[in-house]
């Protein structure tokens, strides 16, 4: 994987593009980092999702050269064999800025082809203009862990073995921490989020839950891949009959990243953006 990013223009200085290219995309497999966590690339994935990303700052040309304006919301499906680093992404949505365009519906279905083809799946990008409803928006979905009274003292790497959980008592519920951090593979920065865990099956121990994330705390990966690794591991340690796992990361160069993976058939309420983003 650290191979993989090195190629990219991660960590780099990069000068903006001035035309639409999108030979700036850069696709990163998927599968050697689900290998790492004994997912088979042959075999059916244990969870089913979608990456929703948020794009900020999002504008081209109209066909007479006056300057358009959008936020835009793709998803990106778990099941694609690639995802796209964010900041090749970024370049390449900084391309259109002077690229001009019929309509909007025009900018879509160019992003919308590039990115599918980028991915290998099908991609979608929904274009949130000024008057449109944006959301929902939420201030706590879930039951906080933060307010818990407990000392910690392991900030990496992350540790399955402080899961826990009671088969006596059964449960569904959903639980949520603003405290999740981690930091990019490759430039070292720190990846805020906040966190959302909805469950059916044996209660999960929560000071044990916060201390499990809290340990992703310099941990070094994609958040993609954070959210995998939440989900597998809380699968294998405390076996619920049903498990969803969300990621919200604040914004980073006008993009933020929303990773969701949840058991199969498993219908849960996605959470909207949080007051952070």
């Amino acid at each position: 994987m650290q191979d993989e990013l090195a190629r990219s223009a991660l960590g780099k200085t990069s000068v903006q593009p001035a035309a639409y290219d999108p030979a700036l995309l850069f696709a990163v497999p998927r599968a050697s980092a689900r290998e790492a966590l004994g997912i088979d690339a042959s075999a059916p994935l244990p969870f089913v999702g979608q990456d929703v990303w948020t794009a900020y700052e999002l504008s081209w040309l109209d066909a007479r050269g006056k300057p358009m304006a959008a936020m835009g919301e793709l998803r990106v499906p778990a099941a694609s064999p690639h995802l796209v680093e964010s900041k090749s992404l970024k370049l390449y949505l900084n391309g259109f800025n002077a690229e001009r365009l019929e309509s909007a519906d025009a900018l879509r279905a160019r992003v919308v082809e590039d990115l599918s083809r980028a991915t290998g799946a099908q991609v979608s990008l929904e274009l949130i203009g000024r008057n449109s409803p944006f959301g929902p928006s939420v201030t706590r979905a879930g039951e906080s862990l933060d307010a818990l009274d407990l000392s910690i003292e392991h900030y990496g790497p992350p540790l399955p073995e402080l899961l826990t959980s009671d088969p006596e008592r059964r449960v569904e519920e959903t639980l949520a921490t603003d405290a999740f951090k981690s930091n990019c593979p490759v430039t070292g920065q720190p990846d805020f989020a906040s966190v959302w865990i909805r469950y059916r099956g044996a209660r999960i121990d929560r000071a044990a839950l916060l201390r499990y994330l809290v340990s992703y705390r310099e941990h070094a990966a994609l958040h993609e891949q954070c959210v995998e690794r939440i989900f597998c591991d809380l699968q294998s340690r405390c076996s619920p009959d049903a498990l969803a796992v969300a990621a919200r990361f604040t914004r980073r160069g006008g993009l933020d990243i929303n990773p969701q993976r949840a058991s199969r058939a498993y219908a849960v309420d996605w959470p909207g953006r949080t007051l952070r983003q």
